[in-house]
């Protein structure tokens, strides 16, 4: 269904488990994150009522996973600690299209959204058929769950509004950059490293 390139390697679900506290850190500020980017696409592009109505309702969603994972990390005595850079998310942006009109840039904009829910998609179902830790194993399962209908609204808002461009061609063109991007991630206690 998401069509990725590559796969997380499974030894990645290891160095989360071990660094438990760092992962809960790092995916709680990539919640709050997507809900500042679901705002961003709606105070973009406001004169399309049905995204705005929709990105408001993923907004919230990803709040309340904010929230969600915070209380995760309180309940187990940790700390929300600082934000951190999203290196993942930084790369990714850098393909994201330069200039073109406005519909263009909505579709780019659309595409790297749903890139993103695609791979957290993925993590997360790892996570929840690998951890341990079967609370949070269930967790991510419901997680994974939202994020793949998040994936699909961004991706299906970017072939609604994509008139005049190859949105499966440009979908395509992520999938193969993230592919090779992807390639230096899964290393790291982060959702996206």
């Amino acid at each position: 269904m998401l069509g990725l390139k590559l796969e997380t390697d499974p030894r990645w679900v290891n160095i989360a488990e071990s660094n438990l506290e760092d992962i809960l850190v790092d995916h709680a500020w990539c919640e709050q994150k997507a809900a500042t980017n679901a705002i961003k696409l709606v105070s973009l592009n406001p004169q399309h009522v049905d995204l705005v109505t929709d990105l408001l309702i993923i907004a919230q969603e990803e709040l309340e996973h904010f929230q969600m994972v915070h209380n995760i990390i309180k309940e187990r005595g940790y700390t929300l600690g600082p934000v951190k850079k999203d290196s993942y998310v930084n790369e990714l942006a850098k393909f994201i299209m330069k200039g073109g009109n406005r519909n263009q840039q909505l579709v780019d904009r659309l595409l790297f959204s749903a890139m993103i829910e695609a791979r957290s998609c993925e993590r997360f179902r790892l996570l929840s058929t690998t951890m341990k830790d079967q609370e949070l194993a269930k967790f991510y399962h419901d997680l994974m769950v939202s994020e793949a209908g998040h994936y699909t609204t961004f991706i299906g808002f970017a072939r609604k509004y994509g008139e005049g461009i190859d949105v499966e061609k440009r979908w395509q063109e992520f999938l193969d950059f993230e592919g090779e991007l992807i390639k230096s991630y899964g290393k790291s206690e982060t959702i996206h490293g």
